[in-house]
């Protein structure tokens, strides 16, 4: 009985001591759901790896580890944080995945949606085409879904990278014969035979026609082969005007001619590949996507009024991670007349889009062969946090934040987000407008410290207001961004930074831009670009060098501050100044301009409504025979002007300017005018940005 009396204690003191341990662990501890494509969405997604008896593991999607935390919330608010991790493997997503609301965390218990360890989860869009065979030169593959009308694509991706749709010529482009003819339908003149009367009337034949800021893909209406006149399906877009303007033709079967190429016959549903050398369509894996968008962040967006109360309730989608994860494989869509980009990109999709979200964060994972733009923080993203990932080969930009209209009221506005230590490279392959990261009506956001390059229009582009009127677009801070590659000669009117309207706090600190280069027919390749009406910005220690056009272009705007920059090595001018204005352009101070081509100044600079003083001149070149030109003055005659009275013009003794070190020697003028150095030595990305693995 004493034996029996003592078991039975120990048994209690078991159940009470391990029983108030599993409740202080369920209330203080994460609770962990695993996916994998091994797993089962009937198991209990509890164990990263099925058991023995394959009887229970990790779920099969991530629809039902979304769903399992549904139901745990329908018990009640989550008390302590929760992570889905995903195993390596490919995820093929049947249509958008969806967090709304009801998906939400909490600051004391987020949810988080991670990659397992080090491996790679790649949420796809896309889908496998199978059955290749060859057909003469050419091999393809019946897609029965296209022929049935249920899908169409127009990207493919063959062992993970993209190929060229089928186009003429294959490399550079065609040439207007002068200027557009007429605008309400865009017709022009076309040399030789470039454009086929069989192209006309076709709706797979896109005409594809980048010029300055603006990207217009029709499809050809008529041709006219006695006039060489083409008219195709949509309007000029208004203020371009473009000697013999650049364009291609694509997406038809007799342009189907170089290794690389494919074409997808809609009606037939057959898709033709020429494979490049060594090729073997029957080892490689040949993807095309479906979907249009992956991810979606859905939160309340308009608000609703309670009962008997005048004010809205916002309920925004809030406190979810997405860390470590890949997403890949997603479509750009045209509309019937085709597809216009009147700047920027500002009105393509994200393939992650959100609205009505805060408190969010995507960081260190992939973004890849997507069509349009990759993250799209849309109407009422608050505190969204993109951080420490890699976007790359992206039809048309990275990220976009904000709306090209100002907000209707403060639940709408989108501001307070943060994209930093990114790697954003290789964009604008559809659409070569499209900026990298574009920002609308939207303030407070903080671009620091990413590195952009490889993209066909501007590397960072902030605000939609163009002159004096209205913006949300204010104290925004681009700073410590790394941007190099600028433009490759695809478009024009761009720059590393470009602004437009009014931003007070908007600041523009400690840059590193260097290799732009513009369209031969546009004009434009500049460093840092205030635009119509950019006013109240500061602008400080950047280095920009290496520019097609000026590093610095005030086309107008008021009361900037230019302050303690380097601007080198533009190749036709240093600075430029658009308009002359009514009220006070800039403060041009503590600044050093060294060149070896073209001219300091460019533009107009007659009203002399700005102010220079303590900056350092240098021409390298050999060709300089008369002094330094400040526009139409020498510098005696500008200082009579008043301006510059106390800068001198003076070699600033660069370390190697040649190799992009603009380091100073202990004996730098510049240093004696009150220049500081600028240390460029946390520029770009910074290791272990983000929050890491958990």
């Amino acid at each position: 009985m004493r034996l029996c009396r003592i078991l039975g204690l120990v048994f209690l003191y078991t159940y009470l001591f391990t029983g108030a341990w599993a409740s202080w662990a369920q209330a203080d501890s994460s609770l962990f759901f695993y996916v994998s494509t091994e797993g089962n969405d009937a198991w209990s997604g509890k164990y990263p790896e099925p058991n023995g008896t394959r009887t229970d593991g990790p779920f099969a999607s991530l629809v039902a580890a979304r769903n399992a935390i549904r139901k745990l919330k329908e018990v009640g608010p989550l008390a302590q944080p929760v992570t889905i991790y995903l195993r390596a493997g490919n995820y093929q997503l049947a249509d958008t995945f969806v967090f709304t609301d009801l998906d939400s965390g909490s600051p004391k218990a987020p949810i988080t949606y991670a990659r397992y360890r080090q491996e790679t989860p790649v949420l796809s869009g896309g889908k496998v085409i199978r059955g290749w065979h060859r057909s003469g030169e050419l091999w393809q593959a019946e897609v029965p879904e296209v022929r049935a009308g249920k899908w169409y694509f127009r990207q493919l991706f063959v062992n993970d990278q993209r190929r060229q749709r089928a186009r003429l010529p294959n490399a550079g482009y065609f040439h207007v014969d002068g200027r557009i003819v007429q605008s309400k339908r865009l017709e022009f003149t076309f040399r030789g035979e470039d454009i086929k009367p069989e192209w006309a009337g076709r709706s797979d034949v896109e005409l594809i026609m980048p010029r300055a800021w603006t990207v217009v893909r029709y499809h050809i209406v008529t041709v006219n082969p006695s006039t060489h006149r083409a008219m195709l399906s949509g309007e000029d877009v208004h203020y371009v005007d473009e000697k013999d303007a650049r364009y291609w033709v694509e997406n038809f079967k007799d342009a189907l001619d170089s290794p690389g190429e494919w074409y997808l016959d809609g009606r037939a549903g057959i898709v033709y590949y020429k494979p490049l050398p060594g090729e073997d369509m029957e080892k490689v894996q040949v993807v095309a996507p479906v979907l249009h968008q992956l991810i979606r962040f859905e939160g309340d967006t308009w608000g609703k009024r309670n009962a008997g109360e005048s004010a809205f309730a916002f309920s925004p989608v809030h406190d979810i991670r997405l860390r470590g994860l890949t997403f890949s494989y997603a479509d750009w869509t045209m509309p019937p007349d085709g597809l216009t980009d009147f700047q920027g990109g500002f009105n393509l999709a994200g393939a992650l889009e959100a609205s009505s979200a805060a408190s969010i964060s995507i960081e260190n994972s992939t973004f890849s062969h997507l069509g349009e733009f990759a993250i799209d923080l849309g109407k009422a993203c608050q505190d969204v946090r993109i951080v420490g990932n890699e976007i790359q080969d992206i039809g048309g930009g990275a990220i976009k934040i904000g709306e090209p209209k100002v907000e209707n009221s403060d639940y709408e506005s989108t501001g307070n987000n943060t994209i930093s230590d990114n790697k954003i490279h290789d964009l604008g392959i559809v659409d070569p407008g499209a900026d990298a990261i574009w920002v609308g009506e939207s303030g407070d956001n903080r671009i620091v410290h990413n590195e952009i390059y490889n993209t066909r229009h501007s590397g960072i582009a902030v605000g939609w207001t163009w002159g004096y009127h209205p913006t949300s677009a204010r104290a925004n801070l681009i700073a410590f961004n790394h941007l190099h590659h600028i433009g490759l000669g695809a478009t024009g009117d761009f720059g590393c930074v470009y602004t437009l309207g009014v931003q007070p706090g908007t600041i523009i600190r400690n840059n590193l831009c260097h290799d732009v280069t513009r369209s031969e027919t546009s004009y434009g390749g500049w460093g840092i670009y205030t635009d119509e009406g950019s006013s109240n910005l500061l602008i400080e220690n950047n280095i920009v060098y290496r520019t097609q056009d000026a590093g610095y272009h005030h086309h107008y705007g008021q009361n900037n501050v230019i302050h303690n920059n380097i601007f080198a090595m533009g190749e036709l001018s240093q600075l430029r100044r658009t308009n002359n204005e009514a009220g006070h352009s800039f403060d041009f101070q503590h600044n050093i301009l060294y060149w070896k081509s073209g001219s300091l100044f460019d533009g107009e600079w007659t009203d002399n409504d700005f102010h220079f003083d303590n900056n350092v001149y240098f021409y390298s070149g050999q060709n300089e025979t008369t002094g330094i030109k400040f526009a139409d003055w020498s510098f005696d005659e500008w200082q009579k002007h008043g301006q510059d009275l106390h800068s001198v013009i003076a070699d600033p003794l660069f370390v190697d300017p040649a190799l992009g070190n603009f380091s100073l020697r202990p004996h730098s003028p510049a240093l004696r005018i009150g220049f500081e150095p600028i240390d460029m030595s946390t520029v770009g990305p910074r290791d272990g940005a983000g929050e890491g693995e958990q």
